[in-house]
């Protein structure tokens, strides 16, 4: 089941960006691989804890992990939500960091340089009280690539293959899980998925650039799903239920009595959905489609239509320039 970043640092859905760093200050004091070299279980506990507080601590990431659910940690929308600023991916909120790109170190962790050398002995000379000196940590880069995805799978989610150049001519396919409601544009993140770090540092992020193919019958504005519906001129003019296919099934549509071409109906809950429980709407605009070969009884539906066009206004006279 996927984690709960609110639950992992204790704090509610409406916690304010100060309680989240101070329950993530408590946490890290508590789990720090430092404290607890050799517990497993601690260093676990901690990189969740940094997980989540990554995730929480960006106001932008903050924002889509609340729309998406926990299921799309690293969505950044295409749009005005989108990104993580500076470019097509950005570099803001690094690991542990703060509003305004600052970052949290350790001393500052602890309480101070002296207080950090105090908590795990280190002498001025970064020497252990052990007398062993760590050796240095290097992060591997980030990798960016672009992922094109059918219609169908950016509204239902999934899991899709993907073909990553980590360099060297060696290609490698990882299986991408694919959020459900996801937009054309959005930008994801896959930690740990680029290039592999030295002396024992984390591995660099996958940065993923979706790109969502159109659907020969559906358009998408946000949220909100589109479809143009043919009917016949008795259903328009007499009205009746219409099958209409959406994402979630076969529906009945209502067509008024009297409807004409253009008209939008709306089918509530029926557009895109997401993993959070947030549903857009279907919105069906009505298409005339006329006989061609009229019979007796189109034909006198024809005719009555056109008796009661009879002095009614132009319906072009509001065309203007």
């Amino acid at each position: 089941m996927a984690e709960d970043y609110y639950a992992t640092l204790g704090v509610s859905r409406t916690a304010s960006a100060e309680e989240i760093r101070k329950a993530y200050r408590e946490l890290a004091r508590k789990y720090h691989p430092d404290l607890h070299p050799d517990d497993d279980v601690a260093k676990d506990k901690f990189k969740k804890v940094q997980n989540a507080f990554d995730v929480l601590n960006d106001p932008s990431k903050r924002e889509m992990y609340d729309r998406y659910g926990s299921s799309f940690e690293g969505v950044g929308g295409g749009g005005p939500q989108g990104g993580w600023g500076g470019g097509p991916f950005g570099g803001g909120g690094g690991a542990g960091g703060f509003p305004g790109g600052g970052e949290v170190d350790l001393e500052s962790l602890f309480g101070g340089a002296g207080g950090f050398e105090q908590l795990f002995g280190r002498s001025a000379g970064g020497r252990t009280t052990r007398g062993r000196r760590r050796a240095a940590q290097t992060p591997g880069q980030d990798i960016e690539a672009a992922l094109e995805i059918p219609f169908r799978l950016a509204i239902d989610g999934g899991k899709t293959d993907l073909r990553v150049d980590r360099g060297g001519g060696k290609g490698e396919t990882i299986t991408v899980t694919i959020p459900q409601g996801v937009p054309d544009g959005a930008r994801m993140r896959l930690r740990g998925q680029g290039l592999p770090g030295s002396g024992g540092g984390p591995a660099g992020d996958l940065l993923l650039a979706v790109r969502v193919e159109p659907h020969p019958v559906f358009r998408r504005s946000g949220d909100t799903l589109e479809i143009t519906l043919p009917v016949s001129l008795s259903e328009a003019i007499e009205g009746a239920k219409v099958d209409v296919p959406t994402p979630w099934g076969t529906i009945a549509l209502r067509i008024p009595p009297r409807t004409s071409g253009g008209r939008k109906l709306r089918a509530a809950g029926m557009g895109v959905r997401h993993a959070n429980g947030a549903k857009g709407d279907l919105i069906a605009e009505v298409q005339i489609v006329l006989p061609a070969a009229a019979d007796e009884d189109a034909a006198r539906l024809l005719e009555a239509a056109k008796a009661a066009e009879a002095g009614e206004a132009d319906p072009r006279a509001g065309l203007r320039w």
